[in-house]
């Protein structure tokens, strides 16, 4: 897979805030990962920047997008940054990819003994990618069972608050910002609405929409 360093339809474009707002995170945290690991440390193995300029800020990939919560959610367990980008670089030789966290196979084959995180590979083979604290496999189960994959087995779409709700985030449609599923229509608009004192319903009538793709787009915004 080409490393994605370049605004490219089909490839989503998210900034440091989106991130944050997407995965309701704290905004320092994205930037930190965005300038010192991922254009910093895991750059040099390109010689490049994972990251673009986009209107005077920085942006990245929907597939670079994936990766930061996985790698903010080993760092939070207490696995050293240099441990976490160690784990990413041989993850990133065995299979291919500059875009490892982002696979499906990395993502079910995580592994804790309360210590420690390892990798467990088809050939019963365990790494060990070395951390000082109980990693919740639950959290990376969690996000896991929201994003969708390709043949290949990298993710494609996330679903921020569940499969089960219209909120979608697919780096093909609509530059990968959060739309309501199937009618493209932006979560922020509808909210906007209800905000200004609109009842659902109304706001279902105008937009084309069921109440429940009213009441999702609420919830998502309401979260973030």
């Amino acid at each position: 897979m080409n490393f994605e360093n370049a605004p490219k339809l089909g490839i989503g474009i998210y900034t440091a805030s989106e991130i944050a707002q997407i995965l309701r995170v704290p905004y320092q945290k994205v930037y930190t990962w965005m300038n010192k690991y991922w254009d910093g440390k895991l750059g040099k193995i390109y010689g490049s920047k994972y990251s673009w300029q986009m209107h005077g800020t920085r942006a990245v990939s929907f597939h670079t997008f994936v990766e930061f919560y996985i790698m903010m959610l080993l760092s939070e367990a207490g696995v050293k940054p240099k441990e976490v980008l160690n784990a990413h670089k041989e993850l990133m030789e065995m299979f291919k990819t500059p875009f490892p966290f982002a696979k499906k196979k990395v993502l079910e084959s995580l592994r804790s003994d309360g210590k420690k995180i390892f990798f467990e590979t088809n050939s019963d083979t365990i790494l060990q990618l070395d951390g000082t604290k109980q990693f919740n496999l639950s959290i990376v189960k969690k996000f896991f069972v929201n994003l969708d994959f390709d043949n290949n087995d990298l993710a494609t779409r996330f679903w921020p608050i569940g499969k089960d709700k219209s909120i979608l985030v697919d780096p093909k449609r609509r530059f990968g910002h959060p739309v309501i599923d199937g009618k493209n229509i932006f979560p922020e608009i509808i909210h906007k609405h209800h905000s200004a004192g609109d009842p659902v319903n109304y706001i279902a009538h105008v937009y084309g929409l069921t109440e429940d793709e009213v009441n999702h787009a609420i919830e998502f915004c309401t979260a973030a």
